[in-house]
């Protein structure tokens, strides 16, 4: 069984989670998700078999876009709405493997529930660390009752499970320091992982993208997709984005939305930068030809982050062998990795003079081609679904 707060939609979509359960399915194991159906979309609780996998989309309250005492509410009552869902509608099933991610924490209840019914292995593929991430942006603090609430979730989610699988070796380092009642031998590096395809670059639907939204074809295009949020930093990619408005060379492609989404249109209102593109909205397929044909694939995370992050967005860029630009906190291992296999370059995100300095790095075609090319192969060597499907397989070995 596979827990999720993700909608899935279709499992033959590329990512994360769908592509590992394709493989699941592929290797022969019968594979079941249990995921939300947002109270928004006026649908009852349904149970379906999609392409080989069973679905059950279980009826929930609003948790995305909507105000946050909804989302608290909704988050909280997750568990009890799950556990009663899976006891109506695979009450005869006895699973032997329960994978489940962060975010959220409140799973709990329902993986112990599980875990004691069949007898089952947990896994947890940690994804996110909070509530410590909300506590590093202010969000929250230590002495909110809040925080206690949900640290003990988190403490209970950990304890629940039997193994957890991390994004890197500084992910393993931080959960053991910090919960020193784990095992060292029940948390792992697990990384994030994709069943790579292959690129097509150079074809008309593609350069017809640079049209659309006019994006000049004669600069070094750096694209940034992915959420625009507060774990972002976006008062520093706005600053960086600033120091190079007459910088003639590189073009900045924004690709995204989210709560400080606003920041950017204002900027662009009041600035009027001539090497900058904002796109909120963009269909999949284009932004898969819009990724094929820029440059520089970009990354941006708070530098007050005391988890280390790593965002799964690194991996579309490794696909598509796009060299990385990565401004982050220094406690997250993804710039170290990024430059020790000279797929890109790092940089904190706290000076703009030291995101400047990076940047010529990317200036000559031939190195960005070249550690397009390296990108791709680590990828290729070491973020495949093949591998995590290994990692978690070898605990029934």
């Amino acid at each position: 069984m596979f827990l999720s707060i993700g909608r899935l939609e279709n499992v033959n979509n590329n990512g994360l989670y769908t592509d590992l359960l394709r493989k699941f399915r592929d290797e022969g194991h019968n594979v079941y998700v249990a995921s939300p159906l947002e109270r928004k979309h006026s649908k009852p609780t349904k149970y379906t078999i999609e392409h080989g996998i069973h679905f059950l989309r279980i009826k929930i309250g609003n948790l995305t876009k909507t105000n946050v005492i909804e989302k608290g509410i909704t988050t909280v009552t997750l568990e009890y709405i799950f556990t009663k869902m899976i006891k109506k509608h695979f009450n005869g099933i006895k699973f032997d493997l329960i994978l489940y991610s962060t975010p959220p924490i409140t799973f709990g209840k329902v993986i112990s529930y599980i875990k004691k019914r069949d007898d089952a292995v947990t896994y947890l593929l940690l994804k996110d660390i909070f509530p410590q991430n909300a506590v590093d942006l202010k969000i929250l603090n230590t002495k909110n009752p809040l925080y206690s609430f949900f640290r003990k979730k988190e403490k209970k989610l950990y304890e629940a499970s039997d193994y957890i699988g991390c994004m890197s070796k500084e992910n393993v380092n931080f959960i053991l320091r910090n919960n020193t009642d784990l095992y060292e031998t029940k948390v792992e590096i697990s990384p994030n992982t994709i069943e790579p395809r292959p690129v097509s670059y150079f074809s008309k639907e593609n350069f017809e993208v640079f049209q659309q939204y006019e994006i000049p074809r004669n600069k070094v295009k750096l694209l940034y997709g992915g959420n625009l949020g507060k774990p972002q930093g976006i008062d520093f990619l706005i600053k960086c984005i600033d120091s190079n408005k007459f910088n003639e060379k590189i073009h900045f492609v924004i690709v995204g939305s989210g709560t400080q989404a606003y920041k950017l249109r204002k900027y662009l209102k009041e600035e009027q930068p001539k090497n900058l593109t904002l796109i909120e909205r963009l269909p999949k397929e284009d932004y898969d030809r819009l990724l094929s044909i820029c440059d520089v694939g970009l990354i941006f995370l708070d530098y007050r982050f005391t988890i280390p992050n790593f965002p799964s967005r690194l991996l579309s860029y490794m696909e598509a062998s796009k060299p990385v630009l990565a401004a982050t906190d220094k406690n997250t291992d993804i710039g170290k990795i990024i430059v020790e296999n000279d797929f890109g370059n790092w940089c904190e995100s706290k000076n703009v003079s030291d995101f400047n300095d990076i940047l010529p790095l990317i200036y000559m075609e031939n190195k960005r081609v070249e550690m397009g090319r390296n990108g791709r192969n680590y990828l290729e060597e070491n973020y495949t679904i093949e591998n995590s499907y290994e990692i978690i397989l070898k605990h029934f070995k």
